[in-house]
């Protein structure tokens, strides 16, 4: 039924009586209408207006019936991240880091649930830890899209997507020369020149390059990285634009995430906390290496004045080398200070060919106007991930650790070949945003996809989902756009359940409400949101009842009798004055299980989601004070549970759920211009405060990060 009325809102507005002479005819009326014309981005481009995200076109977000958040390249580097994952850490309804430090990749949990992550569009990580961790510095933009979205984008969380826009060339000469100097002996270079290849500029070039060497806050874990990123445009013709982009990227890392127990991190220990810098597996021994090459290709076709093709496609090729050592289970001997090691060895690759085809076009049919979007996207990824477990890394002191005790530490040769993995998805999916009457702005879109996973050994497993999305806004003058939607999202699941039938997808929808508002005459943005989301089909544990059926094959199977609910309210402000900018943001999120056969997970927070977030960054930039520029941030991360739930069975409480302490972090910049040169002085937990991010029911603990401090010397051109 719900797709009727998806289909019937697009055929009513098509319907509308011409009560208005043709839009084509008369251009834009936002004048007439007392609307103001939105631009881009804010005076220092640290606020943008604009979002491909949530709508795969280029629309403000003040006309978005959806959440979206942009960081902006300016802002990112206002904040001093040093990595996507740090750049987030002030963005609405999300949590950035709930695993603590991680030099693996950049994580975060969208109200509740990990996001995927796009790149240009495309989704870009496939498998497990085979992937290249993207450098800010080669982005754009970061648009972060919350809630169910796979309409538009195919299998995907309840939580959204995290997109990562490139930098492109552009036809003015323009470039970049940075140094950068940080505490853990970090040392950087890289450049960014973009111009015109020719007279008429109808050729663009742009070449990035990035060299780093450090170390981290963890023991004998690097974190260096050489990155090369030329990318090119032609104008082919006046209706016909290709871009190509190269991304070659090697990163040498190891393990920063050191799974430490329970015992010595949240709880006492008579030994004291385990130091946040301890190393748990062997130096020599240790590393997660990563490389990847990765062509895109964006190709732009003007049909005519109101019609557009658009294709993106990618080839990706990673491969990560893992040899770790851990503590599991992750609890303390009978000594209260020594963790039983076990060694994990990973040879991983992952190759992916990644499409989408969109068509994009303007109708109007009397008052309506119609910015219409019809496409085909297409994934095809080969993973493979061969690997070496066993209990055999030895006992390890937390508090006095003495390494190289461990002997014939296996080798590349010890590596068992694993079953490869090919998955295939194609989507067909239409949407059309009407504005009716330059006030009423209805968005409605249909998707179905296919997706198929052939292991190399057993059966394939082809999964189908059709998923929609409505969304009514009402344009007021001054800039207010109330809204109301519905979304949908889909996840595969692969296997079979207790019954001995194949997995239904996961599936979720949400309804969400909110406000946005761009105050008329001012660089303001502010958004304000309340959601509902549910997820079903998740799987959990036979109930009595189940288990007493004659036709379940596998008594310790599962069933998808799972469910997972998520409310919450997300305020966001960005704030620009002719001297300070603010960017302010608050979110209240109880994140649970709903529906579950299984004892202690019914009832059970979220693991490692916070109630509540809240921060504010301000940069001050006085006039009284030429060239100077000072700016602070303060994050407040609430309390996280376990993921367990408190049970009690006859007045005996069987589980209490652990809770991590809530943390406040202080974040500052200083930073002075002189002609075309720029010193920066950033620092991130100032007070250099050691925070446990989360704690998980299986024994583990997580730190987050501590200190981190850069000086930057920049050349601009």
């Amino acid at each position: 039924m719900k797709y009727s009325v998806l289909a019937g809102s697009i055929a009513m507005a098509f319907a509308l009586p011409s009560i208005a002479a043709d839009k084509s005819q008369q251009g834009s009326s936002a004048g007439e209408a007392g609307i103001e014309v939105i631009t881009v981005k804010s005076q220092r481009g640290l606020i943008s207006y604009v979002s491909a995200s949530g709508t795969k076109s280029d629309t403000p977000i003040i006309e978005t019936p959806l959440s979206v958040s942009v960081l902006t390249e300016e802002r990112i580097a206002d904040l001093g991240a040093l990595t996507v994952q740090d750049a987030l850490g002030y963005v609405s309804g999300l949590y950035n880091g709930p695993y603590g430090l991680d030099t693996r990749g950049d994580w975060a949990q969208i109200r509740g649930v990990s996001p995927v992550q796009y790149l240009d569009g495309l989704k870009s990580l496939f498998g497990f830890y085979n992937n290249v961790r993207v450098a800010p510095y080669t982005l754009q933009q970061i648009e972060i899209l919350k809630g169910p979205s796979s309409v538009l984008y195919g299998q995907g969380s309840i939580g959204g997507i995290v997109n990562l826009v490139s930098k492109k060339p552009e036809p003015v000469t323009s470039g970049q020369l940075w140094a950068q100097l940080g505490n853990y002996s970090r040392k950087q270079l890289a450049g960014d020149i973009t111009g015109a290849l020719n007279d008429d500029a109808s050729l663009q070039g742009r070449l990035l390059a990035l060299w780093r060497d450090s170390d981290t806050q963890t023991d004998f874990v690097p974190d260096n990285s050489l990155v090369l990123a030329p990318s090119v445009s032609w104008q082919a013709s006046d209706a016909t634009k290709i871009t190509l982009l190269g991304n070659f990227q090697q990163n040498e890392s190891g393990s920063s995430t050191q799974f430490f127990p329970h015992q010595g991190t949240i709880l006492p220990n008579e030994f004291g906390q385990i130091p946040s810098n301890r190393f748990v597996s062997e130096p020599g021994f240790d590393k997660y290496d990563t490389e990847q090459t990765a062509v895109t290709a964006i190709v732009e076709h003007d049909v005519s004045n109101e019609w557009q093709l658009r294709l993106a496609s990618r080839y990706s090729d990673s491969h990560a080398d893992y040899h770790t050592m851990y503590g599991w289970p992750p609890v303390l001997q009978d000594d209260n200070r020594s963790v039983n090691r076990v060694v994990y060895l990973s040879d991983a690759d992952a190759r992916a060919l990644t499409s989408d085809l969109q068509l994009h076009g303007k109708l109007y049919t009397g008052a309506v106007e119609h910015s219409l979007v019809a496409g085909f996207d297409f994934q095809h990824a080969y993973t493979d991930n061969d690997s070496f477990y066993a209990a055999t890394g030895g006992l390890l002191d937390l508090y006095n650790p003495l390494y190289g005790q461990v002997n014939n530490l296996p080798a590349v040769a010890d590596i068992a070949d694993s079953p490869s993995s090919t998955t295939y998805q194609a989507g067909v999916y239409v949407q059309d945003n009407m504005k009716i009457a330059d006030r009423w702005l209805l968005s409605a879109a249909l998707r179905r996809d296919r997706a198929t996973t052939n292991p190399q050994t057993g059966s394939s497993t082809t999964q189908h989902a059709t998923t929609g999305r409505l969304g009514l806004m009402y344009l007021f003058n001054g800039g207010i756009s109330p809204y109301l939607s519905f979304s949908e999202s889909f996840e595969p699941l692969l296997g079979t359940d207790a019954f001995g039938k194949a997995f239904q997808p996961k599936t979720g929808q949400q309804w969400e409400a909110g406000l946005k508002y761009q105050p008329k005459g001012t660089e303001h943005l502010l958004t304000a949101a309340v959601f509902d989301i549910t997820e079903q089909n998740r799987t959990t544990t036979l109930s009595a009842a189940q288990a007493s059926d004659p036709a379940v094959i596998n008594p310790k199977g599962q069933v998808q009798d799972g469910e997972v609910t998520s409310k919450g309210v997300e305020l966001e402000a960005q704030l620009a004055w002719d001297e300070l900018d603010i960017y302010a943001s608050y979110a209240y999120i109880d994140a649970y299980v709903s529906q579950s056969n299984t004892v202690g997970e019914l009832g059970a927070t979220l693991a490692a989601q916070p109630e509540q977030l809240a921060s504010v960054w301000a940069t001050w930039r006085p006039t009284v004070l030429a060239n100077w520029q000072f700016g602070a941030g303060v994050r407040y991360v609430g309390e996280t549970s376990d993921g367990s739930a408190y049970v009690e069975q006859n007045g005996v409480v069987l589980n209490q759920p652990l809770t991590t302490a809530s943390y406040t972090l202080i974040d500052a910049m200083i930073g002075y211009d002189f002609g075309a040169y720029s010193l920066s002085l950033q620092a991130q937990n100032i007070t250099d405060k050691t925070v446990i991010t989360s704690c998980l029911a299986r024994g583990d603990c997580f730190y987050g990060q501590r200190r981190s401090v850069s000086a930057n010397l920049r050349y601009s051109f």
